[in-house]
């Protein structure tokens, strides 16, 4: 089984050794990272990445790569081999990475890998979006689904009023799913593209079409009833959750920043 895990980095960051990992060089630094594939290459959408974020490595990898598995992590966000390494120091992290011969076993079973879902306690994932983010981005997207998908649109609207979900636009999953994933997301995310001006939006909030995608996974993997597994996903970093804890407080009750 042939897998190719594309790795996301706007920068030279330490990458994993097992050989299924591919680092994509996203962004628009001249320079060519040396052992990094590029997201300008072939059929491309990376002068979109302002927006799209690490979805230009995604579509990439859809587009231009012939495997049997494909997936998307990050430099910073990485699959496990099924520990929770959420106290672990980085060292330890780096050890347990997931690596080909745990993801054949698992791709055995079941036909995508997700990470574990996360929880907002306290808010619906559509509220959490409105008090981060323009909640025009959702209010378009459910727009275009209703217009070009309406069958999915029972499961978005369900899945806007939970309190969990696949975050991170990270996935892992046989390439012909991966591929007619990518399809579907674009096509969603091109006509709210379309429909937006996001002109006057701040640099951090220009980034929409990548976080809009974090909140469709879930609705296209349950509208056509994939059978999936759940990995915890590491953060390949310190965390600091004193300052992340009080920022997501602070807007469920202030609201975002402009």
């Amino acid at each position: 089984m042939k897998s190719e895990i594309y790795v996301v980095s706007h920068k030279k960051a330490r990458m994993p050794e097992d050989k299924m990992y591919i680092p994509v060089q996203v962004g628009f630094n001249p320079e060519n990272f040396e052992g990094y594939m590029r997201d300008n290459t072939g059929d491309n959408i990376s002068d979109k990445n302002a927006s799209y974020c690490e979805l230009t490595a995604q579509y990439w990898g859809a587009k231009n790569r012939q495997a049997d598995v494909k997936g998307l992590v990050h430099y910073r966000r990485l699959f496990t081999n099924g520990h929770s390494d959420f106290f672990k120091s980085v060292d330890a992290k780096w050890k347990d990475v997931l690596t080909h011969e745990t993801l054949e076993k698992l791709m055995s079973k079941y036909d995508m890998v997700l990470p574990k879902k996360r929880n907002y306690y306290i808010e619906t994932l559509w509220s959490h979006y409105e008090h981060s983010h323009h909640i025009e981005g959702l209010e378009v997207t459910r727009e275009v689904i209703n217009d070009l998908f309406p069958e999915y649109l029972p499961e978005f609207d369900k899945h806007m009023q939970e309190k969990k979900g696949h975050m991170f636009n990270i996935l892992i999953a046989k390439s012909n799913l991966f591929d007619e994933y990518t399809d579907w997301l674009m096509k969603v995310l091109n006509e709210v593209e379309n429909r937006i001006d996001i002109s006057n939006y701040s640099k951090s909030e220009q980034r929409i079409l990548g976080y809009i995608s974090e909140l469709l996974l879930d609705v296209w993997v349950e509208h056509n009833q994939i059978n999936y597994t759940e990995l915890p996903v590491m953060f390949m970093g310190n965390q600091h959750w004193v300052k992340k804890i009080a920022n997501f407080l602070k807007r469920k009750v202030k609201g975002r920043e402009e």
